[in-house]
């Protein structure tokens, strides 16, 4: 049986991810692939459990070491419990962020030693990386004016500073990883997704799906 793919798709809120995931999804399926949508962090119970805590509103400080560390251990029961055995028995996964989100949140965002980062990584991963990433990319500003009025969770409450840093944090990980695909997210919904749909049209057709 052939090894499934993972593609994953990276964002601030406001970016359209969700909407994009959908967009994903319903390529695969017309493609007639089975796959499994999921999500970052979270994905099993107590990974979305632990996803809850790093986001609530705590009286004392969350520094970044100790969200990188809450979404690494979300992420080894993610793996280990769903993605890595459909993975390995053929499916597709779909996930709404991964281990970019990591290194532009908590790295760029934070300020994380980014070898620390480097090490997580590979105790919980090893080897496994996404084979597709796609990031919408649209500016803090924008994003910002997007989700005006939502209730936000302690992350998105964060200062427009905070977002710029992630977003460059992002960049320079696309700028250094071919598997990533910037779309640019400023335009119409429309025309984002048909970003999207060329971007994954040229993938499935490389893997001659």
């Amino acid at each position: 049986m052939s090894q499934g793919h993972f593609i994953t798709l990276e964002g601030s809120e406001g970016a359209g991810k969700s909407t994009n995931v959908d967009t994903v999804c319903e390529m695969l399926d017309e493609a007639g692939i089975t796959f499994y949508r999921t999500r970052e962090p979270g994905g099993t119970d107590l990974a979305e459990a632990l996803r809850k805590l790093m986001l609530a509103e705590w009286e004392e400080t969350i520094d970044g070491m100790t969200e990188a560390l809450i979404v690494f251990a979300a992420r080894n029961q993610h793996l280990k419990t769903e993605i890595v055995p459909r993975l390995e028995r053929g499916d597709w996964v779909v996930c709404d962020r991964f281990t970019d989100a990591t290194f532009a949140y908590q790295g760029a965002g934070r300020g994380v030693d980014t070898r620390f980062l480097e090490a997580l990584e590979q105790t919980i991963q090893g080897t496994l990386q996404p084979d597709l990433t796609l990031f919408l990319d649209v500016p803090p500003a924008l994003a910002e004016k997007r989700i005006a009025g939502r209730s936000k969770d302690r992350m998105e409450k964060e200062e427009q500073e905070f977002f710029d840093r992630v977003r460059q944090g992002y960049l320079t990980r696309a700028n250094k990883h071919p598997r990533m695909k910037i779309v640019d997210a400023t335009q119409a919904l429309d025309h984002v997704r048909a970003q999207v749909r060329e971007i994954l049209g040229n993938y499935l057709g490389s893997v001659n799906v």
